[in-house]
This record gives C-alpha cells, sequence and structure tokens, in this order.
C-alpha cells in the first residue's frame, strides 16, 4: 500500500477525485466574480492559482504550510501566513477568495474582520466551507462547521451585503455520496459510545485522516469507473435555499 496521505489536503490521488472536482469548480466559478488585486487564503496544493491568477493584477497566495511545488506565474507571490491577522495593509485588495479554510480557524470572527480590513470598499470576500448537515461525521481537523444561518450571521458581522449559495452534485455525485455514507456507517457502526463526538478533537485527528484516507481508497477500488468518471461539470454553483442538499457553502460578500 502507498503512503497515506492527509485526506484534508486535496489532491490529485485517483481516490480524491470526487472532492477535487468541487474543489476546482470553486475556483473556476470565483475566477468569474473576481479581477485585479487578489488574495488567496489557503494556498493547499496550489491547484486553483492558475485558475483565478490570469484574472488578476496580481495575485498572492498565503498558506502556513506552502506545497512543495507551486505554479511561478509572474503576477504570482506566495507567503508563509497563518491567520488570523492578515499581515498586509488595509484596502489593499479588490478580492479575497478562500476555499475550505475558514472551518479550521479558531477565531473565526477575527478572520473575517481582518479580511474586511484589508478589502477595498466594494471589495468582494468568496468563501466556501463544508455544508454541516450533509457531513457524514465528525471531521476533527475542523474547529467547526457551518450551516448556511450561521456563515451568513457570521459574514454579516463587517460586511453589508451576503450572497448564499450552494454546491450541488446530480444523480452521479449523489450515487457517489450513497456509497461513501453506507461505507463510514461501516464504522462508525462501532463507535456505540460516540467517542467521535466526546474525545477532544486533536486525539482523534490522525486516526482519522487514517480511516478517511483508507475510505476513499477502498471506494475507489470498488467503483473506479464511478469515481473516475465524475468531473467538475457534475456540480453546480445555485442560489442557496433552506434544505437545499448541497455540499459546501459557497458565499460572496461585499464590503
Amino acid at each position: 500500500m502507498s503512503k497515506i496521505a492527509t485526506a484534508e489536503r486535496v489532491s490529485l490521488e485517483k481516490s480524491d477525485n470526487y472532492v477535487f472536482q468541487r474543489s476546482v469548480l470553486a475556483y473556476h466559478h470565483a475566477a468569474g466574480l473576481v479581477e485585479g488585486d487578489i488574495l488567496e487564503i489557503g494556498t493547499g496544493m496550489g491547484y486553483g492559482v492558475e485558475v483565478i491568477a490570469p484574472k488578476a493584477t496580481r495575485y498572492i497566495s498565503i498558506d502556513k504550510e506552502l506545497p512543495q511545488q507551486i505554479n511561478q506565474l509572474d503576477n504570482v507571490e506566495y507567503y508563509d501566513m497563518e491567520v488570523p491577522p492578515i499581515e498586509f495593509e488595509n484596502c489593499s485588495f479588490d478580492a479575497v477568495v478562500s476555499f475550505q479554510v475558514i472551518e479550521h480557524i479558531e477565531k473565526d470572527i477575527d478572520c473575517v474582520r481582518e479580511v474586511a480590513r484589508v478589502l477595498r470598499p466594494g471589495g468582494k470576500f468568496v468563501v466556501s466551507t463544508p455544508n454541516a448537515p450533509m457531513s457524514l461525521t465528525r471531521n476533527p481537523w475542523h474547529v467547526r462547521e457551518y450551516n448556511a444561518d450561521e456563515l451568513r450571521n457570521l459574514l454579516e458581522c463587517y460586511f453589508s451585503k451576503v450572497e448564499a449559495y450552494g454546491v450541488i452534485g446530480n444523480e452521479k455525485v449523489m450515487e457517489y455520496y450513497r456509497k461513501n455514507r453506507a461505507s463510514v456507517r461501516k464504522v462508525t457502526r462501532f463507535d456505540i459510545l460516540d467517542l467521535q463526538h466526546r474525545l477532544p478533537r486533536k486525539l482523534l485527528q490522525i486516526p482519522y485522516d487514517l480511516l478517511n484516507r483508507l475510505n476513499r481508497r477502498r471506494l475507489y477500488r470498488k467503483n473506479k469507473s464511478l469515481t473516475s468518471s465524475i468531473t467538475m461539470t457534475d456540480y453546480s454553483i445555485v442560489p442557496y435555499k433552506a434544505g437545499l442538499e448541497c455540499f459546501d457553502l459557497f458565499f460572496v460578500a461585499t464590503k
């Protein structure tokens, strides 16, 4: 068996395709919303930089742990930085994008305040995060997960306009989701004491990561055709409404 890589950073591993395609869609959708000086919070593996950077005059991408291989584009700069705070001057950017990051940040309200600070008037904050009601189990790498109302309330603390969207999947995606849910339940049924919610999250991070990665690889082996066939076009970003079965929340907040 090949080396276990953390499942918290979406990779190009074939078993990650279901999540990877959804993640790429967020960048492509955001590329149609932003321009000018752009800040990305959370470089991750860096696969989204080349999608948005062509729309930017200057593109700055920050992460507490930058990937070893990064896109060397003329208008792109990378910085090791953990937020909050955001170490740039007031009104430095026309847009800030951050995908699948805010759920990892302890002081989320401070992060949102800092984003608003570094944005110019009329600037946009484009943010995505897992939709809590669709989670299959507790993710101990996340400080918290949001429902739509919680994320809206957080953003409205510092932004005058908040638009709510959700990332949904077609029947092919939902078939994978159902198989994944069944596979996860085969494991969690043994947690009769509900330790996943009782134990400190840091104690659970490594076991969760191992089981998550093994589960994705097992699903891939059993469903190679389905897993491999999912593309970005199997997902859509639509206006959010109560009860929408969306995998991620995708919000656009304007200063």
